[in-house]
């Protein structure tokens, strides 16, 4: 390939960022309204111009090259500006108004969310965003919310899900716990210790056995299916408990338990309705969720 050029073209800088984000060209040119053949002559153009291989393709999917990595985490800022300006140049941000649903089990509602909720108020002030915080998945089908936060990504051929994180979680318990029932030196020496279920103690059991924790239903003396409240149970020491590191190092008194286990990691998928391409107002929330959940660490 030549040697780049400066300034590439913002088309082909968009129709790289759509291809990331979706993984096939097909997608992608559905996303921006654009041909298969066009979208491709577009990423090409921007290889060409840039003189690197930004994708290769694995079966039938394109996964990232290196190069591409390092690209995706530049132009995402560029993307996410360029979607303010063209809101504001063209008045959109004060005609985007109505409601839109989002629902995420209640710790994410409670932690996650809220530094995107500024963004969207500032961008569309007349936008009303009602979240629905509940653990049980909502159907998105008969329009129960328009938007979903889930650790599974759906498999309906009418919902477009987009992975959002791949969040850290780990073991922590209260320091008045540890004080009380010692700190365990194992994962088998969880058998000895009192865990906090969040929702249904067997589906944390088969949850749990897998990684070599073998927990009876005698080791569940206390927990809730609503997550803020078995997380609370925590903080006051009735027992260890299953949290995102980002929740947990924000939360004061807590100890991490088992420190040197490998991180448990859940993925966050990003879901919305085929709707998504026809509504200014849901593709503006998902695109903002989309684009402060993945900025976390």
């Amino acid at each position: 390939m030549k040697q780049p050029r400066l300034s590439p073209d913002w088309n082909h800088i968009r129709a790289f960022l759509a291809t990331a984000e979706h993984g096939s060209l097909s997608a992608a040119a559905i996303d921006l309204g654009l041909t298969q053949p066009t979208l491709s002559r577009q990423v090409a153009a921007l290889e060409e111009n840039l003189g690197v291989l930004l994708f290769e393709r694995v079966g039938r999917s394109l996964e990232l090259t290196q190069a591409g990595l390092e690209l995706l985490d530049h132009t995402k800022e560029m993307g996410a500006a360029a979607s303010k300006i063209a809101l504001t140049a063209s008045g959109q941000s004060q005609a985007i108004e109505g409601e839109v649903r989002i629902t995420a089990a209640d710790i994410f509602s409670a932690y996650f969310l809220t530094p995107a909720l500024t963004d969207l108020r500032e961008t569309a002030p007349a936008l009303r965003v009602n979240i629905v915080a509940a653990n049980d998945i909502r159907d998105l089908m008969r329009r129960e919310a328009d938007i979903a936060l889930r650790h599974v990504r759906p498999e309906q051929p009418d919902l477009i899900a987009k992975l959002v994180m791949e969040a850290e979680a780990g073991f922590y318990a209260a320091q008045s716990y540890v004080d009380r029932k010692g700190q365990p030196e194992t994962i088998n020496d969880l058998t000895d210790h009192e865990v906090i279920s969040f929702g249904d103690a067997e589906e944390m059991i088969d949850y749990l056995r897998p990684m070599g924790v073998e927990l009876a239903l005698a080791n569940f003396p206390v927990g809730s299916n609503n997550g803020l409240v078995s997380w609370k149970l925590c903080q006051d020491g009735f027992g260890v408990a299953i949290m995102s590191t980002l929740v947990a190092e924000r939360t004061p008194g807590l100890v991490r338990i088992l420190p040197d286990e490998p991180p448990i990691i859940f993925p966050g998928w990003l879901v919305a309705h085929r709707e998504l391409h026809t509504s200014r107002k849901i593709r503006l929330v998902f695109d903002t969720l989309a684009r402060h959940l993945s900025a976390l660490k």
